[in-house]
């Protein structure tokens, strides 16, 4: 953390609590942030933060991006911004070319464009190469046709980058990413927003494809059946934003815990007096450090270019099985209150649950981790 860093991280800080902590409890019954939100957070230049300015983003690194997952996790705030910065507008900058760079980065660093990436299908989760999806050329174009589900941001997105097979009969070399802006097409068509366990406020949504033709010049790369490589190129950095997220979440479990039981009497005495207490929350301020520490070091290799996707699924599983289980103790110490909503350990518990699934599951994180020791 530099000075500048610090100053940014309490502008953002600033922000979250004026603007998005207040609605969060409409948001959540809702099932989606208001459209205006994405605007706001793009005068603040809290969107594509580490995009270059010459393509409207804010000029910082992931270190930016860092920041801001994080205090949107002390917030309790739901907001897609990981996938629409961290993912999204990255895949593009690595990607896309000089022309597709200039036609979407400004346009999602304003909030014009809200960014979503459609992976997931009915059926088919963390298995990426057995997508259903396809993109067939016809001329100039292609004719995308399938269904997605559980797409972060599916509510509002209107620039999707669609993972899809442009040649099925090669399976994982087969699989091409492509950029569909919803509002230019017709076939596009977005499900029922889908009801979940935690993070009420963020929209997540089915997706259909049914003849949707965007032009062949919307593939991200130079050629067709690199978005399988793209994936696993990326992905390092996506599972590095939910590490930091769950790092973060313990932190705020421990912090709202401990100010609860200084208050909380039982048998004559503040919670915090009894040994169980002062043990247990010393367990969980010893592994949040230790997450904290690891992430620490995943951080400065991923900066250097030197993360990799083991360390990154080491980093990925470890520290959301830890912030379940965090959390877990600490709404036990609450009693009959952790489990009441109105409670920000109770929130915490809902939400911190997809985090050992979304970002590939904790079992294929484990399973990339042993291919590399077998």
């Amino acid at each position: 953390m530099t000075e500048e860093l610090e100053i940014f991280r309490d502008s953002v800080r600033k922000f979250l609590e004026k603007e998005f902590v207040p609605n969060q409890d409409r948001w959540g019954k809702q099932g989606f942030v208001d459209r205006e939100a994405w605007s706001r957070a793009g005068e603040m230049g809290l969107l594509c933060a580490s995009i270059p300015e010459q393509y409207g983003g804010g000029g910082g690194d992931f270190t930016h991006e860092a920041i801001i997952n994080i205090e949107i996790t002390r917030a309790l705030v739901n907001f897609g911004i990981g996938v629409h910065n961290g993912i999204v507008s990255h895949y593009i900058l690595a990607y896309g070319s000089e022309e597709q760079k200039q036609k979407w980065l400004p346009r999602m660093a304003t909030g014009e464009l809200v960014a979503a990436i459609a992976m997931s299908e009915p059926g088919v989760g963390s298995d990426l190469k057995s997508v259903r999806t396809k993109a067939a050329r016809d001329g100039k174009d292609y004719v995308i046709n399938g269904s997605k589900t559980f797409i972060t941001n599916g509510y509002h997105a209107n620039l999707i980058c669609v993972v899809a097979k442009t040649n099925p009969e090669l399976g994982a070399k087969g699989i091409s990413l492509i950029m569909v802006e919803t509002d230019e097409v017709e076939g596009f068509r977005r499900g029922k927003l889908l009801e979940k366990i935690g993070q009420k406020a963020q929209d997540t949504a089915e997706l259909f494809f049914d003849d949707v033709r965007v032009p062949a010049s919307n593939l991200l790369g130079a050629e067709e059946g690199k978005g399988f490589v793209q994936l696993m190129q990326q992905l390092p950095q996506e599972r590095m934003i939910i590490a930091l997220g769950a790092q973060a979440s313990m932190h705020r479990a421990i912090e709202f815990t401990r100010e609860y039981v200084r208050q909380r009497e039982v048998f004559g005495q503040s919670l915090s007096e009894m040994q169980n207490t002062r043990f247990k929350l010393a367990e969980c301020q010893t592994v949040a450090t230790i997450a904290t520490t690891f992430v620490d070091q995943c951080m400065m290799q991923l900066l250097a270019g030197e993360l990799d996707t083991t360390t990154a699924a080491m980093a990925k599983w470890w520290t959301t099985q830890k912030n379940c289980e965090v959390i877990d103790e600490c709404l036990q110490l609450h009693g009959g209150y952790g489990y009441i909503l109105e409670y920000p350990i109770a929130k915490m518990y809902a939400n911190a649950r997809v985090s050992k699934i979304y970002g590939g599951s904790n079992e294929i994180m484990k399973e990339l981790i042993a291919r590399k020791m077998f």
